[in-house]
């Protein structure tokens, strides 16, 4: 009998990872994020980070809440602490119902599917639509945790262009035409219409109607993603995807950016028979959803003013937005383009022709100032002249002085690119896997 152990490596050569040969091919999109190493230093109190986008909790009532949990294991701790649903605790998925008919969603309950964060509901939608070599739209830029997900399931993904507007219909016609020329099979659209990630733009409501048309012409899935849709900074609830077509939108919400991220309370609402997929592909990942969690969001979603306390949260909001949109304004140098977001967390940034933001990344985290550069949120290596700002966490002071910091790097660098001349940057293939600190 021979010892079941790791083969040695081939030719006398030292092999990192004695397992290299037995990963699934599909471990080969899973790529560490360009600046996941820099956290280290860029979490340092004298950093002013604005790459990440966690949500800023300050405004939550902590007191309330901790009543509220001792509360519930005192009263239904044998429930809560148990075993659970797949699907979700059935009182959550009809308080979900009541959130999304603000904006103009008809749904049941029973074709709420609960997830541990609406990056499972997207992760489990890719497992059950996506084989290997299978195409997703997305716009582009496009979130970098959907991006990770669409390479771990093999799925190619092309990318659509944005204005000021969101997606652009005749853009995304012009694709589907294309790929399915090339006989490339389209699963889905994945679309973030509200107050996008990273962009910061929302998809004009005359637009919406075409884009599901289009889709429909094309027997294309739409997967709507909406973590910040009741986040707008003038109130306003933009009509959802899914309110227009039941049938053919997969809809991704959260409680991430309304309530409380650490307790990772999301959800899909799907069409009936992808509701019955999603609940065993919810089994075989989490077994069950965390039943305590779900009964937190329950508890304080019956007991508290949640819409005001979103009120709160949206004002908070409001004002960083405000002081970085000034700060851009007073501090970066000419040449520098970004857009106005009326919502959400971030501003998308274009730097003039010669700067690489991931290669000046580096520098300006020595400077004492961090962001998230635009070749993440692309899965084909562009994005080398954008950055995402992320306003959400630091005081608008904070911003302020950040922004001051951020514009001071890219003077030196445009004055490296005048002097020199244009570097070619490097493309990095692929979506690059989040940290926490980057969604």
């Amino acid at each position: 009998m021979t010892e079941n152990r790791p083969s040695k490596p081939q030719s006398g050569r030292h092999s990192l990872d004695p397992h290299l040969e037995r990963y699934a091919a599909r471990t080969a999109g899973m790529t560490a994020s360009e600046i996941r190493a820099l956290f280290a230093v860029a979490s340092r109190p004298e950093v002013v980070s604005l790459a990440g986008g966690m949500p800023n909790l300050a405004a939550l009532p902590l007191d309330t809440l901790s009543a509220q949990v001792a509360e519930i294991i005192a009263e239904d701790g044998l429930v809560a602490l148990q075993y659970g649903s797949a699907h979700g605790v059935p009182v959550l998925r009809e308080q979900i119902c009541e959130i999304m008919a603000l904006e103009g969603i008809k749904a049941h309950p029973d074709d709420v599917v609960v997830t541990v964060g609406s990056q499972m509901g997207l992760d489990m939608v890719t497992r059950l639509f996506c084989d290997p070599g299978d195409v997703v739209i997305a716009e582009g830029p496009s979130y970098v945790g959907a991006l990770g997900s669409f390479a771990a399931y093999q799925a190619q993904v092309v990318h659509v262009a944005m204005d000021d507007h969101g997606l652009v219909p005749e853009l995304l016609r012009e694709a589907l035409d294309q790929t399915e020329k090339a006989g490339r099979r389209v699963k889905f659209l994945y679309t973030i219409p509200n107050f996008h990630n990273p962009a910061g733009v929302t998809l004009a409501v005359e637009r919406r109607a075409e884009i599901l048309e289009i889709c429909r012409d094309h027997g294309v899935l739409v997967v709507e993603d909406n973590p910040y849709g009741l986040l707008g900074f003038d109130g306003q609830t933009y009509p959802a995807l899914r309110s227009a077509d039941p049938e053919n939108v997969v809809y991704l919400g959260s409680f991430s950016k309304t309530f409380a991220s650490g307790l990772r309370v999301g959800w899909v609402l799907a069409p009936h028979a992808v509701r019955e997929k999603l609940v065993l592909a919810a089994e075989s990942a989490t077994l069950c959803p965390p039943t305590f969690n779900q009964m937190i969001v329950s508890r304080y979603l019956a007991t508290h003013d949640w819409k005001g306390q979103i009120k709160k949260f949206r004002e908070n909001y409001r004002e960083r937005r405000d002081a970085i949109l000034s700060a851009l304004d007073e501090h970066l140098p000419p040449g520098c383009t970004w857009t106005k977001p009326d919502g959400g967390f971030y501003v998308w940034v274009t730097v003039p022709e010669g700067v690489d933001t991931k290669a000046m990344l580096p520098r300006a985290v020595t400077a004492r100032v961090a962001y998230a550069s635009g070749t993440g949120f692309y899965a084909d290596g562009f994005g080398s002249r954008q950055m995402r700002l992320s306003y959400c966490y630091p005081t608008p002071e904070r911003i302020t002085e950040g922004v001051r910091r951020l514009a001071g790097v890219l003077e030196s660098e445009m004055d490296l690119a005048r002097t020199f001349g244009n570097v070619g940057t490097r493309r990095i293939r692929g979506p690059q896997t989040p940290s926490p600190d980057t969604v």
